[in-house]
């Protein structure tokens, strides 16, 4: 049963979420890599219902069973691209963020295959798809449901 359904929510909340998320996904990220850090970040996160709108997002665009079921060992798999693997990496450093600064390591592997436009957009993709994992935590809608709308 969720906790606080669509219709609960403060007028204007979800609208200004979904102008992120239109300017993230007009962005110069692809929009494979953009579902890939939600749905990573939503398995860190736990989040049922994220996880499941992300898979299915991502199913839409063509993705692997083999990748997909494999997202949350990246790292011991060879089926993910250099770029792939430092989006996995910072998705995970900022979803269980710390006190410590980003490592020089982790953002010198970023500046060599991402420009600092792209970086932006990156790591404001993490901050949003937290920002959601967190409201639906508190909203409990319930996972399965979500229909892809393309």
């Amino acid at each position: 049963m969720e906790r606080i359904t669509y219709q609960d929510i403060p007028s204007g909340m979800f609208e200004n979420l979904m102008a992120i998320e239109n300017s993230l996904n007009n962005s110069v990220i692809d929009v494979k890599l953009l579902e890939l850090i939600r749905l990573r970040a939503s398995q860190k996160n736990g989040c049922s219902y994220c996880v499941d709108m992300h898979y299915k997002e991502l199913k839409h665009l063509g993705e692997t069973e083999l990748r997909l079921s494999s997202l949350c060992v990246w790292e011991s798999t060879p089926y993910f691209s250099e770029k792939e693997r430092a989006i996995l990496a910072l998705t995970e450093s900022l979803t269980y963020i710390d006190t410590s600064p980003l490592s020089n390591e982790m953002h010198e592997t970023l500046a060599t295959l991402f420009s600092k436009e792209e970086i932006c957009y990156i790591a404001l993709a993490i901050s949003q798809i937290n920002t959601w994992n967190r409201l639906m935590k508190v909203f409990e809608f319930t996972p399965g449901n979500y229909k892809v709308n393309h």
